[in-house]
């Protein structure tokens, strides 16, 4: 054997020490990508009944929001009325309710000051029927 069949010996079993080193973690690089495909497909699967749980869940929720704005609605219409029956009020009995409100004032203020008067001391009022000394 000559030194250039003997060089090309090597050569080729380097390459075949290459491959054979390269094609290890290629395999298990084929492997991890069919396990990571697994896993996918059985996520993909098991996410089908979560994709359903979460539409009857939003159905629920859109059905009670619909009651929530009827009660809303109803609530509005309440306050409406509240408003026009307090406005009713004011304007029939506001005013005679007042007024008799400020007539007792008057009155009991009338009535504590012809009191007052009586029990004043008499020296006070001959001042004043008697006129200036």
């Amino acid at each position: 054997m000559t030194p250039t069949q003997i060089a090309a010996l090597i050569a080729a079993g380097a390459f075949v020490l290459l491959v054979v080193l390269l094609a290890i973690p290629l395999v298990k690089l084929g492997r991890t990508l069919d396990e990571a495909t697994v896993a996918i497909r059985k996520a993909h699967e098991n996410s089908d009944p979560l994709f359903t749980g979460a539409n009857t869940t939003l159905t629920h929720v859109n059905t009670q929001l619909e009651r929530v704005d009827g009660i809303t609605a109803n609530a509005k219409t309440v306050s409406g009325n509240v408003s026009a029956l307090s406005s009713l009020f004011t304007a029939t009995l506001g005013g005679p309710l007042v007024k008799t409100a400020a007539f007792s004032y008057g009155v009991s203020k009338a009535l504590r000051a012809r009191r007052k008067r009586k029990e004043e001391p008499a020296g006070r009022h001959s001042r004043r029927k008697g006129g200036r000394k």
